[in-house]
């Protein structure tokens, strides 16, 4: 784990803001709404709370690992990547092209360093974090396994038989966030499934449950401590996740709209004269 200043990740999570329009834009595709939601959170974990080796391989050993269950938000993910040294920033400029490493959606055979498991359908990697989570308890290792989920993804079937399994099976050096912002792709969460009380649901299937601010950092940092400090007591650890939808950039904030569009050439001047470039732009 790094010590960095809350400065510092704050200009980190702008810098990521900024590749993430600038990439979708680029493209004309990709998923905007969600991605900007959870730079801050992401940004902390990679920058700050995990024990992480940059060099990468696949097993995980003795480090920590994240899975993205929500992988439209693959934007994100790319650019954290990238700037916290799995793989050269400038690849962040071929985003969904042809023969990109970078697909819409993370993909395993394109060997992306950073990508353990391909996260186009939602509702799987939860299953995936627990199994990765089991083998960590087999082989000894005492390193933590993370995961990262969309609410709406929550109404996906699979999700549940592995909450229960996990809290049967005690895996308890698993840590999965959900990234509570009520919004999917068609309206919100409460319109198109009503998901509440997802601190009773999570907690009625044997977890325990944190929340935070997913856009104060100094309370993401708290809350990620507080989750590792559960951790090897008999129960998974579920973090809700209060976020903004496009946050950072106003007229993305907030709305389903900006789920999965991509801003025009004017949109992308105001988006971006709202996030101060801090790391250089690739």
């Amino acid at each position: 784990m790094n010590s960095n200043s809350m400065s510092t990740l704050q200009e980190t999570a702008s810098q990521v803001r900024r590749d993430i329009v600038r990439m979708v834009h680029a493209v004309q595709s990709g998923h905007p709404g969600g991605s900007l939601g959870c730079a801050d959170f992401l940004v902390t974990l990679y920058f700050e709370t995990m024990k992480r080796n940059p060099g990468f391989s696949m097993d995980g050993i003795n480090e920590d690992i994240f899975f993205l269950s929500n992988g439209h938000i693959s934007p994100l993910f790319y650019s954290v990547l990238a700037r916290s040294g799995y793989f050269p920033i400038d690849e962040l400029a071929t985003f969904r092209k042809l023969n990109s490493r970078l697909q819409g959606h993370p993909a395993t055979h394109e060997h992306l360093p950073g990508v353990r498991i391909a996260s186009g359908s939602l509702g799987q990697g939860l299953s995936v974090a627990v199994g990765a989570a089991l083998a960590k308890k087999l082989n000894g290792d005492n390193c933590l396994v993370y995961s990262l989920h969309g609410d709406g993804e929550l109404q996906e079937g699979q999700n549940w038989e592995a909450i229960m399994f996990a809290a049967h099976n005690k895996v308890d050096n698993l840590i999965s966030t959900v990234d509570v912002n009520g919004q999917q792709i068609d309206g919100s969460t409460k319109n198109v499934l009503n998901l509440e009380s997802l601190e009773a649901k999570w907690t009625a299937f044997g977890w325990e449950v944190l929340h935070m601010d997913g856009h104060n950092i100094d309370e993401i940092r708290a809350t990620l401590a507080e989750a590792k400090s559960l951790t090897g007591k008999g129960k998974p650890i579920c973090i809700l996740m209060k976020t903004i939808m496009g946050k950072g950039v106003d007229f993305m904030e907030g709305t389903h709209e900006w789920h999965g569009i991509a801003p025009n050439d004017e949109q992308l001047a105001k988006a971006l004269s709202q996030l101060p470039e801090t790391l250089g732009d690739y």
